[in-house]
């Protein structure tokens, strides 16, 4: 599973905003703040009074004899009602394990690892191998499947399939034996350290 993405803050944060500032706008005009607080709102602007509708009787009964309008109604607030719930869902779904168990599923005597506890030792195991000049490790999935996303800068002129062979053998394999786990599923990033190009004469 992947993490959560700024993405997804992003949109309920401008979520929230909208939201409050709809019931301000409702709530000024619902206690007649602007009369009372001797505030002139713009021309056009809604609800100003506590007399003012947001819809005026035409125009929530301009369609209502039509045949298609209710269907399209149910239609229109049934998937926003899904896509409400499937975004509420996924909002409660854990990304992160928390604890890995030791052994595979289920744990041995209920013994559990925790995760940042694990990535941390993994990272400076990873850091440490030839040619890596830094590493960074996380873990995602569930406590009984962990997945270890591994993301390493190498150092200048070393050999990237030398680099995975090694942390295929070394850092992972002591993992896995850490745990007690026959496999733990793992994903690795390269990357390489800038460094300026050498003039050659």
């Amino acid at each position: 599973m992947k993490s959560k993405s700024p993405v997804n803050r992003v949109l309920l944060a401008l979520t929230g905003v909208v939201l409050l500032g709809c019931g301000l706008l409702v709530l000024a005009g619902g206690f007649d703040l602007y009369r009372r607080w001797r505030v002139t709102p713009p021309d056009g602007w809604p609800l100003t009074t506590s007399r003012d509708v947001p819809l005026e009787a035409g125009d929530r009964t301009r369609w209502t004899d039509e045949g298609w309008w209710w269907p399209a109604v149910i239609a229109v607030l049934a998937v926003v009602l899904l896509l409400a719930l499937w975004w509420l869902v996924a909002q409660l779904r854990r990304t992160h394990p928390g604890h890995v168990s030791v052994g595979d599923d289920p744990a041995v005597d209920g013994v559990e690892l925790r995760e940042q506890a694990l990535g941390d030792a993994l990272a400076a195991d990873a850091g440490r191998q030839p040619g890596v000049r830094k590493a960074r490790a996380r873990l995602d999935g569930s406590p009984g499947h962990p997945e270890a996303h591994l993301d390493l800068t190498l150092a200048p002129g070393s050999e990237p399939g030398a680099v995975l062979q090694e942390l295929c053998d070394g850092p992972l394999a002591r993992a896995r034996r850490a745990t007690g786990r026959t496999r733990l599923a793992a994903t690795a990033e390269l990357g390489v350290t800038p460094h300026k190009a050498r003039r050659v004469e």
